[in-house]
C-alpha cells in the first residue's frame, strides 16, 4: 500500500468526545481521534497529557465516562483488552504486564488461543522474532530478561495476534538505533498489509520518519493535529508543550581531569545469577569529579548486572572491587553506600524505583530514612510529616512533577512523571555519586530536557555522574566519554570529541576496542 493511499484510505477507528474522569481531574476532555486503515498515526503530548488513558480507553482497560468509539463504522463498547483483541485491536504498553516467574512463551500463550500448544507458540514466536530482527529466545524466563528483551515479548505478542491496529507505547524507548530501524522496517510492512498503528513516542525525529499523521494532546485535550513529516522536531515539540522546549547545555567541566575518582570499578566479576543472565567479567571504570560517564550497549549485555553490582543490590567477593568516595564498598549494601554519599536510580521505576501502592511521600521515606537522618525521622522514630511533606512538595516543583492529586500513590503517575520524581528524589540530596540507568525511558521532550541538564548540573557541582542508557542521542548529549558494555566486558571509556556512532556502534556489536577505526566517521 503506498503513503498515498494510506492516507485516504476509509476509518478503521473513529474516537468522539472521549472524555475520562478521575475524581475532579479530566485527563481526557473531549477527544476526538481517527485513525485510517493503513497508515501509522502519531499520538503526540507531554507525560500526563492523556495519551495513555486514551489509548486504555480504546484498549478496553478504562471505560470513558462520555463519548462513542466506532470501529470499522460500527459503534462498539470496548469493555475489556479480550473485547478489543476480538475486535482486531492489540496493544504493547510502555509498562509491561509480563510474569517474572513464567518463560517468554508462556507468557505469550497466556494471550492466544489455549488450544495452540506451547511447543508451537515458542516456535511461532521464535520465527517471528527473527523475521523481525528482535532476537527472542522463548524458553528464557522473564524474570532474568533486561528491560529491552522483555519489550521484545510484547511486541511479538501483540503481532502473533494478528491485529487490524496495533497500539504502540514507547516501543523504540529500550532499542538501540539498529533495533529500532528494523522495528520500523516491521511497521512499513506491517502498513503496507493495510494495518494501523497508533504510535505513541517522545522521539520526535522518528515520529517525522515514521508517521503519516499525528494527534497532539495538551492537559487531556486535542490541541493540534499535523503531518509531522512536515514538521521538524522543534516545532513538534512545540506543540507538545506550548512553548519552546530549551536545548540541554553542557559546558566543560572545571575540575580538574586529574582528581581523585569519586566512583571506581577495579577488575570487578560477577557469576551469573541464573541460566539467562550474564557474568560480568573485570569491569574496570573511575569516575570523576564533574564527570558524566555515559556507558552504551545493546539490552542484555549486563547493563542490569553492572547496576545491581554498583548500587549494592549485589555484593563483590572483595570489597575493592567497587570504590565510593575512597571507601572500599564491595561489600556493602544498599543503605551503606547511599551513606557513603551515593544515589542510584534503577531502569524499572514502578515496582523497583518507587513502591506503586504507596504515596510519593512514603516512597520518599523509604529511600531516605537513613541518610537524612532526624530531618524526616524523629528520635522517638515518629516520621516528621511536616518536613516529608515540604522535601515531597520541593522535589516535584523542582522537578514539574505533574500528578492528580497532591500526594498520590506511585503508581497513580504517568511514567514520565514518576521518572521525574524518582531522579529528582535522588537529586535533592546533592550526592557525590549518582548512578542513574535509563533516566529518560518513556519521558516527554521537556521532561527529557530537564532530566538530562539536572544531570550535566550535578556533574558540574563537583558529583560524578554515571549514565547507563539505550539512547544513544541522549549519550552524545550529555557525557563526556562514553563507555561500551558487550557480553559483560566495558570498554574504556571514549572522549566524547573522539567518539561517533560508528565507533560506539561497533562496539556495541562486538568488535574489538583496537579494530575499531580511528577515522569511522559517525553522525555525531
Amino acid at each position: 500500500m503506498t503513503g498515498e493511499t494510506a492516507t485516504t484510505g476509509g476509518m478503521l477507528l473513529e474516537a468522539t468526545g472521549i472524555t475520562k474522569l478521575f475524581g475532579a481531574l479530566r485527563a481526557c476532555d473531549g477527544v476526538d481521534l481517527s485513525i485510517r486503515r493503513g497508515e501509522i498515526h502519531s499520538l503526540l503530548g507531554e507525560n500526563g497529557a492523556g495519551k495513555s488513558t486514551l489509548v486504555k480507553m480504546i484498549f478496553g482497560s478504562l471505560e470513558p465516562n462520555a463519548g462513542e468509539i466506532r470501529w470499522k463504522g460500527q459503534p462498539v463498547r470496548v469493555t475489556s483488552p479480550g473485547i478489543a483483541r476480538k475486535l482486531g485491536i492489540g496493544m504493547v504498553f510502555q509498562h509491561f504486564s509480563l510474569f517474572e516467574a513464567l518463560t517468554a512463551a508462556e507468557n505469550i500463550a497466556l494471550s492466544l488461543d489455549k488450544t495452540t500448544p506451547l511447543s508451537a507458540i515458542a516456535a511461532k514466536a521464535r520465527a517471528l522474532s527473527n523475521e523481525y530482527g528482535l532476537p527472542l529466545d522463548p524458553d528464557s524466563l522473564v524474570g532474568d530478561l533486561s528491560v529491552g528483551e522483555r519489550q521484545r515479548i510484547e511486541i511479538i505478542r501483540c503481532l502473533l495476534q494478528e491485529p487490524d491496529l496495533i497500539i504502540l507505547d514507547e516501543p523504540t524507548s529500550v532499542l538501540t538505533p539498529q533495533e529500532a530501524d528494523k522495528l520500523f522496517v516491521t511497521l512499513e510492512r506491517l502498513k503496507g498489509e493495510g494495518r494501523s498503528i497508533l504510535y505513541i513516542s517522545h522521539r520526535l525525529e522518528e515520529v517525522k520518519r515514521l508517521c503519516d499523521r499525528a494527534t497532539v494532546l495538551r492537559h487531556g485535550k486535542v490541541v493540534d493535529a499535523c503531518d509531522p513529516r512536515r514538521e521538524t522536531a522543534t516545532s513538534l515539540a512545540r506543540m507538545m508543550v506550548g512553548a519552546e522546549v530549551h536545548a540541554v547545555a553542557r559546558a566543560a567541566s572545571a575540575h580538574a581531569a586529574d582528581a581523585a575518582p569519586l566512583l571506581e570499578l577495579h577488575s570487578l566479576d560477577r557469576a551469573p545469577t541464573g541460566p539467562f543472565s550474564i557474568p560480568l567479567k573485570g569491569v574496570s571504570l573511575a569516575v570523576r569529579p564533574g564527570e558524566v560517564i555515559g556507558i552504551a550497549g545493546v539490552a542484555g549485555n549486563g547493563q542490569g548486572e553492572l547496576f545491581e553490582a554498583i548500587s549494592g543490590e549485589a555484593l563483590q567477593p572483595r570489597a575493592a572491587m567497587v570504590t565510593i568516595r575512597g571507601k572500599q564498598a564491595g561489600q556493602m549494601g544498599i543503605t551503606a553506600r547511599r551513606l557513603a554519599g551515593a544515589a542510584f536510580v534503577p531502569e524499572e521505576r514502578l515496582g523497583h524505583g518507587a513502591a506503586p501502592v504507596m504515596r510519593l511521600s512514603e516512597n520518599l521515606v523509604l529511600s531516605r530514612h537513613a541518610t537524612d537522618g532526624r530531618a524526616l525521622i524523629g528520635r522517638a522514630g515518629v516520621i516528621a510529616r511536616g518536613a516529608v511533606e515540604a522535601a515531597t512538595k520541593r522535589i516535584n516543583a523542582a522537578m514539574d512533577v505533574r500528578k492528580s492529586a497532591e500526594d498520590p500513590e506511585a503508581s497513580a503517575l504517568s511514567g514520565g512523571n514518576l521518572q521525574k520524581f524518582i531522579i529528582g528524589r535522588e537529586l535533592d540530596r546533592s550526592p557525590a555519586v549518582m548512578v542513574v540507568n535509563q533516566p529518560t525511558w518513556g519521558v516527554d521532550a521537556g521532561a527529557a530536557a530537564r532530566i538530562r541538564q539536572s544531570l550535566i548540573d550535578l556533574a558540574r557541582s563537583g558529583s560524578a555522574v554515571l549514565v547507563i542508557s539505550q539512547d544513544l542521542d541522549e549519550l552524545f548529549e550529555i557525557s563526556d566519554a562514553i563507555a561500551v558494555m558487550h557480553n559483560g566486558t566495558l570498554s574504556k571509556p571514549m572522549p566524547i570529541a573522539e567518539a561517533t556512532y560508528e565507533k560506539i556502534g561497533l562496539l556495541m556489536g562486538g568488535a574489538e576496542p583496537g579494530h575499531v577505526p580511528h577515522d569511522a566517521m559517525g553522525l555525531s
